[in-house]
């Protein structure tokens, strides 16, 4: 799609920069990478400057059409990705038996799967640029499903590490991350409404998969149960086909006179071994947002708070069934408290979401975050009173309330923080960092059941590290703006990012416009230049 803005820019110029393109297309040289142009003119009354020249090259994000197939599909993707290790706790106790495991060694299937869910952002960063969207989420539902399958023939706890935890978590965020991203480029005015719509697909996973996980354990027992789910997770590999790029892929041309004459084995060798270096360091510049962390303060708070948060927050997801079976209440009626849980997620997040999407809400998402996040840690609580299914009713509506806030903002902060160019390495930091902890919670809480023999400890546990991060995250970005409030009112500028590098190399399949909304305007500089970029 092509965009001209000609304002404050003259004849000449024009005709040059057609002149150049055809030039340079008679030479067979084809450019599909989306370029910037950040160049403006004074000109025009008072010396006013005007708007910047845009530049063709990339696909509007359609907020709508096709837009709502992929929005549809990414729920999919997320309620089997992210709901089906938050109903692992059903095989918890026939994991325990099989394997004459501890607590803590029974844990660590649900937390390397989960971490391997967040670890993986990275090259899943790299497999967005290199493929492209749709093909990532696809390969991701191949390594998910048979991680998932064969899991159901190991002998050991060890191989149920590798085969349940380390392939199917990878193939889960395979097929997360770029379809949160590819859902950002679709979704630019709405964005908001779309990723609370979005985030639904979690409580659709913890709605639909404990029933169905207690019938087929039920049915066939957890080896049957873990065949049949990795059939069922090749179902991402559907989601990710209609998962089409906004821009057609296209592919250089070779150039049609070539007067060089190509070089030989030993300077290809010694060209590679000088670059490789270079090469990984540039990767992890590009797809880990280190930039980012170092020079953006909120993505940072924001970042280091997250991370804290993930000690606490999906620990008691995987405990609250052998909490309940532990205390004499039927397995069925634990697994219908998942199911109560994914109900309230369901019927809460999308008018959360059309609430979050107007514009009152613009720059204070992170603060109905924190105080949904404090929220959701306190009502651990609730399971210190007893464990009967009337009180740990009362406790999965109440965190499931909450969780239903930050489920739907958790993105939306993210790209509120960070430009949408650097949404995808921002996202894969993040992933990583989470991972330390989400890989280190559950055991830790094994090890408190294990040492103590109670389980409500553990959500005592949960509470005060949950709690301490949402107090951490409001004070934090209180602060920030305070900061930012009384520099600006001295004349002096904020201290930004910088976000103003364009993005040299484009993602296949998941190009786009950047169509600022109104908060993006507020954050934006008097003269600032509107780039053209592609993630």
């Amino acid at each position: 799609m092509t965009q001209q803005n000609g304002i404050g820019a003259s004849t000449d110029h024009r005709v040059h920069s057609e002149a150049s393109k055809a030039l340079e297309s008679a030479n067979g040289v084809e450019f599909d990478e989306v370029q910037e142009v950040t160049e403006t003119e004074e000109g025009g009354k008072g010396g006013e400057s005007q708007d910047p020249v845009v530049v063709a090259g990339a696909a509007a994000a359609p907020d709508g059409g096709w837009g709502w197939v992929v929005l549809a599909s990414t729920i999919l993707v997320l309620s089997l990705t992210l709901g089906l290790p938050a109903s692992m706790g059903i095989f918890f106790t026939d994991l325990q038996n099989e394997f004459l495991a501890s607590n803590s060694e029974t844990s660590w299937v649900t937390s390397i799967m989960t971490s391997a869910l967040h670890a993986g952002g990275p090259i899943s960063s790299v497999l967005i640029h290199k493929l492209g969207c749709r093909e990532t989420v696809i390969l991701g539902g191949v390594l998910s499903g048979v991680g998932m399958a064969v899991s159901s023939f190991t002998r050991s706890i060890t191989e149920l590490y590798i085969t349940a935890g380390v392939i199917t978590g990878l193939g889960f965020c395979f097929s997360v991350q770029p379809g949160v991203t590819i859902l950002g480029h679709y979704f630019v005015r709405h964005r908001a409404f779309a990723n609370a719509m979005s985030s639904t697909g979690t409580a659709l996973g913890l709605c639909i998969l404990p029933v169905l996980g207690n019938y087929l354990h039920t049915e066939y027992g957890w080896r049957g149960s873990f065949l049949i789910l990795g059939a069922i997770l090749l179902n991402l590999c559907v989601c990710g086909a209609v998962m089409r790029p906004l821009e057609p892929k296209r592919h250089r041309g070779q150039p049609l006179i070539n007067h060089k004459p190509p070089p030989s084995d030993q300077e290809n060798e010694m060209k590679q071994n000088r670059t490789v270096w270079k090469y990984v360091a540039a990767s992890l510049r590009k797809h880990m947002a280190f930039d980012q962390f170092c020079h953006n303060r909120r993505y940072r708070v924001y970042a280091i708070g997250i991370t804290w948060m993930m000690l606490g927050f999906v620990v008691p997801l995987v405990y609250l069934v052998p909490f309940a079976t532990s205390n004499d209440m039927e397995p069925r009626q634990a697994a219908l408290l998942l199911s109560i849980l994914g109900i309230i997620n369901i019927i809460v997040r999308p008018p959360f979401g059309i609430v979050f999407n107007m514009a009152w809400f613009k720059g204070r998402h992170i603060y109905v975050f924190s105080a949904a996040l404090l929220v959701n840690g306190l009502s651990n609580i609730i399971c210190c009173i007893g464990a009967s299914f009337p009180v740990l009713v009362i406790y999965v509506t109440t965190y499931g309330l909450s969780m239903s806030v930050v489920g739907s903002l958790m993105f939306t902060v993210l790209m509120d923080i960070v430009e949408m160019s650097h949404f995808p390495s921002a996202l894969g930091l993040l992933a990583v960092m989470e991972s330390v902890t989400l890989l280190t919670g559950p055991p830790l809480a094994g090890i408190l059941v294990d040492r103590t023999g109670q389980y409500f400890y553990v959500f005592i546990a949960c509470s005060a590290v949950v709690a301490s991060s949402a107090i951490f995250l409001m004070s934090a970005f209180l602060w920030l703006d305070k900061t930012e409030e009384k520099a600006s009112k001295r004349g002096q500028p904020p201290a930004q990012p910088d976000l103003k590098r364009p993005a040299t190399n484009a993602s296949p399949g998941c190009r786009y416009r950047s169509v600022p909304t109104d908060g993006d305007r507020d954050k934006a500089a008097p003269h600032r230049s509107e780039y053209m970029t592609s993630v």
